[in-house]
């Protein structure tokens, strides 16, 4: 039998390109408070609303999280802060002992001078948005502990396809991943037992070969390869 996984956030930027890579594997509840841009059924859910995560998140085996608002400085705070504690909150009100968060690297500020970058302290600054998530990353790391729920969260500076030809007149970015690479993250996290401490942050990217930030912490624990070397994909033809 296919795991339930309440997906929240279903409609917007990142999740609807995570479904061909998901649907497959799992039984996939799609929630948002606006309609799926490719005509998906929607549960219509507002991460705001603790009642509403609660209802939604009922016989569920695992929760993703990949609800966000940035520009509005109420609804930031909202949506990404209260609406972690809110799943949270569920998932041990529920039982539910898989949940997958996701949020910016906060990162690249201190560390855009430094080489083989892994697992060092998240660094936010004074930017709103990502105090906002930082603080969502805190509460669901105090959750997990103490409620004993495998938590896990990817953090990324950018998303989208791979390419598929080679690419000229650009170099691949840091910090980045590309859709099939974080559907099969995703997939590794609904399936491991544990992490340890319950809770484990991983920075999320496809391209290694700038040196600077690497998955190799991911690779440790997940398992996790990008999918190829897509970096390959921008060598310059002698």
């Amino acid at each position: 039998m296919k795991k339930k996984v309440l997906l929240l956030g279903a409609s917007g930027n990142i999740a609807p390109h995570l479904l061909s890579g998901l649907e497959p594997y799992y039984d996939l509840h799609l929630a948002d408070i606006k309609p799926h841009p490719d005509g998906n059924p929607i549960l219509s859910v507002d991460v705001t609303s603790y009642e509403q995560v609660l209802e939604a998140a009922r016989d569920m085996d695992a929760i993703m999280n990949f609800t966000v608002v940035r520009g509005d400085p109420v609804q930031s705070f909202h949506v990404s802060t209260r609406g972690a504690w809110h799943v949270m909150k569920a998932a041990a009100e529920l039982g539910i002992k898989k949940v997958i968060h996701t949020g910016p690297q906060s990162i690249r500020g201190a560390y855009d001078h430094d080489f083989d970058v892994i697992d060092v302290p998240r660094s936010p600054g004074v930017n709103y948005y990502g105090m906002t998530k930082l603080l969502a990353m805190e509460i669901c790391r105090i959750y997990a502990r103490v409620h004993g729920i495998q938590t896990i969260c990817f953090v990324f500076n950018g998303l989208g396809p791979s390419p598929t030809e080679k690419v000229s007149g650009k170099d691949f970015p840091p910090f980045t991943i590309v859709w099939e690479d974080l559907q099969h993250a995703c997939r590794l996290a609904l399936e491991i037992e544990s992490v340890p401490d319950n809770f484990q942050d991983f920075n999320m990217l496809s391209y290694e070969g700038h040196g600077k930030y690497r998955v190799d912490k991911a690779r440790r624990i997940l398992g996790f390869e990008p999918r190829e070397q897509w970096e390959d994909y921008f060598k310059r033809t002698p």
